[in-house]
């Protein structure tokens, strides 16, 4: 059979690529052409089209019968897209030559190139592959900027692909697509592509209590003070069984400081109060008040424990003393302090605490002019206090406590001929309980007893009961407990002195974010040694404060306190209304 010259066959294969568009992939073959791989004749059957469908299909089908028995992949046998032609007899059988379709991927496959994968697309006919490019072109378009968002995605993917053998995937053309610029914001993580939301959009947690004082730092200190003023109506003055109505100007500051830095813990609390007479029974009366506490932990489950205090003001109109014929009540001058050391060895909890306490009374001015003078009132108090307890759980320690102390009179005997020293002793026991801001506090129960030095008065002698218990029911309302046992003395001729015993219960609640309402009830007993009598003292009072800020509100008051002894000319009421401005920082 003549051969066609070489060089004219290949200016006829290049015509025909150019002419037959739909079949323009076949180029890509021309190498095979060149290499020997595949015979003239079959090229030129496939571009021109052969009438001999049958021999083609039968020698597509050996060839994909091989691979698939080579790879277990199922694939389609090769189907013209024009008519079959006759294979040449010189070519090689087991090179089959398959072209690619524009609008389907395909890669030869045969044992022969080696390179060539063993599954093959069914390339389209040139009528079908006209029907996808008509569907193609009617398909409605994308917007621009999701256009551009799928190239974008589609180029980051091209990095990312794997194929399952662990090699790159390629595109149709055997090439890796270069990554663009943006297609490295595709490989970021979503929390570096998610937008910071603006300022104004984040979440800020609620205040607990938005009009509650924010304090002033100063140092380790936070320091909140708060002013309160305004007028007081009242109808006893002075608290007296005389007492007489008036109108009263009013004025308490108040200074609270706290510091808790490196397990230490110290705070400050001081108030003033000033009253001055309007108009009515003439008053004027000045009181304050400092105290002041400390732990500072020492190691080796050592811890130091320090107090101390200061108060002046005029002695009560309750007093168990009574000045005939003064025109105001002395005033007396309370000093106290106390320091202790606390070790813990394992849960037996060791406290000794030292306290000092000591009482200077004033002249009292009298009515008929002249002063009475109260120096043989004056008395310091000296005590030790041995606590032993023991930690059932962090929330429960149950606790005994002895006391030994003596009470020294600067004036021995009094202006009475009377040695008024004593001698204390006491003991008590109670339970600390600790569950955190919801309850805590500590309640006891003992018996003190106060021998005085002259035999001619009886001890003071009596049960005592004590309590500073704080509980939280829910947010926002607070309850309060307080209770003491005071032993009181006297320079009453043949009286020994009194123990009296005062409680009070408060309770304080939010009832608005900016309206915060509040109750106290007080309550006493006076019981007198050396004499057959007692006082019962009781108060009440209610409250209202009104924030029109963080920092100021309108406050008012009401408050009745009455008094009734079993002794003549100690009885008495008194009820009185304040209303004023409360500032605070």
């Amino acid at each position: 059979m003549r051969r066609t010259p070489r060089g004219v066959f290949r200016a006829a294969l290049l015509c025909a690529s150019a002419l037959c568009a739909p079949q323009i992939a076949f180029a890509q073959d021309a190498g095979s052409l060149l290499r020997g791989e595949v015979s003239e004749s079959a090229v030129t059957n496939q571009l021109l089209g052969s009438p001999f469908d049958k021999a083609a299909i039968a020698l597509d089908g050996q060839t994909t019968g091989a691979t698939q028995a080579d790879t277990g992949v199922a694939t389609e046998p090769y189907r013209p897209a024009s008519g079959g032609a006759t294979p040449d007899q010189d070519a090689d059988p087991t090179a089959s030559f398959r072209p690619k379709s524009i609008f389907a991927d395909d890669q030869d496959g045969g044992e022969a190139s080696g390179a060539r994968k063993a599954t093959r697309a069914v390339p389209l006919s040139t009528a079908q592959a006209r029907e996808e490019a008509r569907k193609k072109l009617n398909q409605p378009q994308q917007p621009a900027s999701r256009r551009l968002a799928a190239a974008r995605k589609k180029g980051a993917a091209g990095l990312t692909d794997e194929s399952n053998d662990g090699t790159d995937a390629v595109d149709t053309t055997g090439t890796i697509r270069a990554p663009t610029v943006d297609s490295d914001n595709q490989l970021r993580t979503e929390a570096e592509q998610q937008r910071a939301q603006a300022i104004e959009a984040l979440k800020k947690k609620p205040e607990d209590n938005p009009y509650a004082p924010v304090g002033i730092e100063v140092g380790t200190f936070v320091v909140s003070p708060s002013v309160e003023s305004g007028l007081t109506w009242t109808s006893n003055a002075n608290s007296s069984t005389t007492g007489e109505p008036a109108l009263l100007s009013e004025t308490t500051l108040r200074l609270n400081a706290i510091s808790e830095w490196g397990g230490d813990k110290t705070s400050f609390d001081a108030f003033g109060n000033f009253r001055k007479t309007i108009s009515g029974e003439e008053i004027k009366e000045t009181r304050a008040g400092l105290d002041a506490a400390m732990e500072r932990e020492l190691g080796h489950d050592w811890k130091l424990l320090a107090a101390l205090g200061y108060e002046i003001g005029p002695e009560s109109a309750s007093s168990p003393v009574v000045i005939e014929g003064t025109l105001e009540e002395p005033i007396v001058q309370t000093f106290n302090g106390s320091l202790g050391a606390e070790k813990d060895l394992g849960k037996v909890q060791l406290r000794l605490t030292g306290n000092v306490e000591r009482q200077v009374y004033g002249d009292a001015e009298l009515s008929t002019g002249g002063t009475v003078s109260q120096a043989d009132r004056n008395s310091t108090l000296a005590a030790l206090v041995l606590r032993t307890g023991y930690e059932i759980s962090p929330a429960l320690t149950p606790f005994v406590e002895l006391e030994y102390g003596r009470r020294l009179y600067d004036e021995e005997p009094d202006s009475n001929g009377f040695d008024r020293n004593t001698t204390r002793t006491g003991a008590r026991a109670g339970v600390e309980l600790d569950l955190g801001e919801k309850f805590n506090g500590e309640l006891a129960a003992g018996w003190i007893n106060e021998a005085l030095q002259d035999d001619r008065l009886e001890p003071i002698s009596g049960p005592t009961v004590a309590a500073a218990l704080n509980w939280s029911p829910e947010r926002g309302t607070l309850v309060g407990l307080n209770a003491t046992t005071t032993v009181e003395g006297t320079t009453t001729p043949d009286e020994s002195g009194s123990i009296l015993y005062a409680g009070l219960l408060t309770a304080s609640r939010e009832l608005r974010a900016n309206l915060t309402g509040g109750v106290a009830l007080g309550a006493g007993y006076r019981n007198y040694t050396g004499e057959e009598g007692h006082d019962v003292i009781w108060s009440a009072e209610s409250s209202l404060t009104y924030w029109l800020n963080r920092y100021a509100g309108l406050t008012g008051k009401l408050r009745h306190e009455q008094q009734t002894s079993t002794l003549p000319d100690r009885d008495y009421t008194a009820n009185s209304a304040f209303l004023g401005l409360k500032l605070q920082r």
